[in-house]
């Protein structure tokens, strides 16, 4: 009995300790960047982004870059996370399509913001971990599929919105097929040193591309991605 309360207070405290930091984390790198959308500030206020980190990287959680997450892939930095999120313009009753599972994180964020998201890993075993994860912290409104993201995830379009965590040098047509009227993509479009965060908007038969600035972000693997899977 004492060895249960001791673990038991032992998470009350980490609980506590890590949401601090997540709301400095949210007010320093997020909201003071300009991000002012009130449904992503919660998102990114309620998702425990220690719970999508390799244990040895918990304590980084909430700094202000990228973290390793295993098979040369990466959790993107929170600012990344947040702005991409905004870029798409969620409702709370949209279809998501999200290419690059990863650590399932931005998952999680975007599954506080839509009705439903499909999110596609081409890595297995971060498609595994990234499911079982997800179900384990009870983000129910999430599916991962394990595929090409490059070639979207036909059976559930259309998409409402759909974002993509790996940058193409083009974007591949399949998005834009499934992506519904008035719907919204994001993604890094460009070569191997650096790319352009792009929305692209679907207005009637039109396609309408914004500029968003600069990032980095690694390459879309697949078939209609920079290399072939």
């Amino acid at each position: 009995m004492m060895s249960t309360k001791l673990i038991a207070a032992n998470n009350s405290s980490d609980d506590v300790y890590f949401r601090s930091l997540r709301s400095q984390m949210v007010e320093e790198q997020i909201r003071k960047r300009g991000i002012h959308d009130t449904r992503v500030l919660e998102a990114m206020s309620t998702v425990p982004r220690e719970e999508f980190v390799p244990i040895g990287s918990r304590e980084q959680a909430y700094c202000d870059w990228a973290l390793p997450i295993g098979w040369e892939q990466t959790i993107s930095q929170p600012f990344t996370v947040a702005f991409m999120v905004e870029a798409l313009g969620l409702r709370g009753d949209e279809n998501v399509l999200e290419i690059g599972t990863g650590s399932g994180y931005g998952a999680a964020v975007l599954s506080r913001l839509a009705s439903h998201v499909h999110t596609v890993e081409r890595i297995r075993e971060l498609a595994d971990i990234a499911r079982e994860r997800l179900q384990r912290l009870h983000y129910d409104n999430v599916t991962v599929h394990f595929a090409d993201g490059s070639l979207g995830l036909p059976e559930f379009a259309p998409y409402d919105a759909i974002i993509s965590t790996a940058a193409g040098s083009s974007l591949p047509p399949p998005l834009v097929a499934q992506l519904a009227p008035g719907g919204r993509i994001v993604i890094p479009i460009g070569g191997f040193t650096g790319q352009t965060m792009s929305r692209f908007t679907k207005t009637g038969d039109d396609l309408v591309q914004e500029n968003l600035g600069l990032f980095a972000f690694v390459p879309l693997i697949g078939q209609y991605g920079q290399r072939p899977a």
